[in-house]
């Protein structure tokens, strides 16, 4: 997969100390690709369900979340929501690497949507940069419905860090830096904005 993957901007990516990774999402496969294009080790939090599978596959699957760093998180309810903030923020305390994709899910219309405001929270609480990510071409590597990926090439784009000081608690902090960091990624990935957020499954 490395030979498939372009890489710009690679020289954004600060060497050392906390670092966010705000991405676009097109497909399944996106956080494997960025894994792949950051110098750096990279923790996605992943939803539970694909730890607690059963049989030779749910061992795979469970074995390939664990190699790559993926952390384990309930989804679906508020307290589990800031619970999977407050593990990304043990993430950056320890000077690491924590990758999120503010749009909350998949694009599957290629649009780039609203993102929420998890990801102004940690910038703001954490004091870490926030890089923009702009994935091209994963829809095409692994299209949705896909179980394997298939030969395409894809382009990694990084921007510079973003810094951002403010209270975490008001929602309006949280609101203008994410829409901030949207449009970074916007100006990364030439996508057409959505005016909502996505609920795609």
């Amino acid at each position: 997969m490395p030979g498939l993957i372009r890489v710009d901007g690679r020289a954004h990516l600060p060497a050392h100390g906390p670092v966010i990774l705000a991405s676009n999402h097109l497909s399944f496969i996106d956080s494997v690709v960025i894994r792949f294009a950051t110098p750096r080790r990279v923790t996605f939090l992943t939803k539970a369900e694909y730890f607690a599978g059963r049989g030779l596959r749910g061992r795979v699957v469970r074995w390939f979340f664990t190699v790559a760093g993926s952390v384990p998180v309930a989804r679906g309810q508020h307290r589990a929501a800031q619970a999977a903030l407050d593990t990304a923020l043990e993430v950056l305390a320890d000077d690491r690497v924590f990758g999120i994709y503010p749009e909350g899910t998949r694009s599957l219309d290629g649009r780039l949507y609203r993102g929420r405001t998890g990801v102004a929270w940690l910038a703001l609480t954490s004091g870490a940069p926030v890089v923009p990510v702009a994935l091209h071409g994963t829809e095409r590597l692994q299209p949705v419905g896909k179980r394997l990926p298939r030969p395409h090439r894809v382009t990694v784009r990084f921007g510079p860090p973003l810094h951002f000081t403010g209270d975490p608690a008001s929602a309006r902090a949280r609101r203008i830096v994410t829409d901030e960091v949207m449009q970074a990624i916007a100006a990364l990935s030439g996508q057409e904005r959505a005016d909502r957020f996505n609920s795609a499954a």
